[in-house]
């Protein structure tokens, strides 16, 4: 089963920088990508093949969150059921027979660390709703976290300590996620991987020069872990600041 996550950051924007290429190139069983900027009518994408799933954000040209898949869910959420939460289509879950589908833009904490205190609120709210899900069949939760968890994870961590993305705050809530029951994919394969970002500033030549950061993820319930097959990022595809990544498991998935 082979499964991408990109940011697109407009995904109209993105459509014409080479994204139906790589889509279709990926052949993917399930797509996921975040901030997609639009309402799902105001383009026409047609996939063959695949279900369309779109959460967009009430004010318009922000955020959002779309599902493409091959295999037919058993019922799909948008969501917490948190209405404080629930204004911005940053979260779809669609229920398989073995797993939950989540995925995710977790929002960000914005230059001088705004909006920190609700990010965290966020972070508390959205791991309780993983842990419930949890409870009742593995989890295979993707998209933009919005966090660098480790230093291994940034270019330049000291420079950035106390930035959006690499706060204690922040990093902290990361590790709390994942010592609740859960698995960093792409480190769980590369535990001493340097060098591997997943967003670039558009700035300073940052991406030629891989000044980058790690915050796209693939986080799976811990009994999933044996099941990792493959985790990927795909820092040569363009057509966003951040680039896709990917996971393949090994099916069948664990028991639940």
């Amino acid at each position: 089963m082979k499964l991408i996550s990109w940011n697109v950051n407009g995904l109209r924007a993105c459509l014409g920088k080479g994204f139906g290429d790589f889509f279709t190139g990926a052949g993917a069983d399930i797509f996921c990508i975040q901030e997609t900027k639009m309402q799902q009518d105001q383009s026409e994408l047609v996939l063959p093949g695949y279900e369309q799933y779109w959460n967009s954000a009430v004010k318009k040209g922000y955020s959002g969150t779309a599902v493409f898949t091959r295999l037919k869910p058993l019922a799909v959420t948008w969501g917490l059921g948190i209405e404080e939460h629930d204004q911005e289509g940053r979260l779809i879950t669609l229920e398989f027979d073995e797993f939950y589908l989540v995925n995710v833009y977790t929002p960000n904490s914005q230059r001088g660390l705004l909006r920190l205190e609700y990010r965290l609120r966020w972070e508390s709210d959205f791991r309780n709703y993983l842990l419930q899900l949890d409870r009742n069949k593995p989890v295979v939760m993707c998209g933009d976290l919005n966090v660098a968890h480790e230093e291994i994870d940034i270019k330049n961590p000291k420079a950035n300590r106390k930035n959006a993305g690499f706060t204690d705050e922040e990093r902290n809530s990361m590790t709390v996620l994942l010592a609740s029951g859960f698995t960093d994919s792409f480190r769980a394969l590369y535990p001493e991987k340097r060098d591997a970002y997943t967003w670039w500033s558009y700035m300073m030549n940052a991406r030629a020069r891989n000044i980058g950061w790690r915050i796209d993820y693939f986080i799976v319930s811990d009994r999933l872990k044996d099941v990792i097959a493959a985790a990927h990022i795909y820092p040569d595809i363009m057509g966003s600041d951040h680039c896709p990544v990917g996971l393949e498991l090994h099916p069948p998935l664990s028991p639940q």
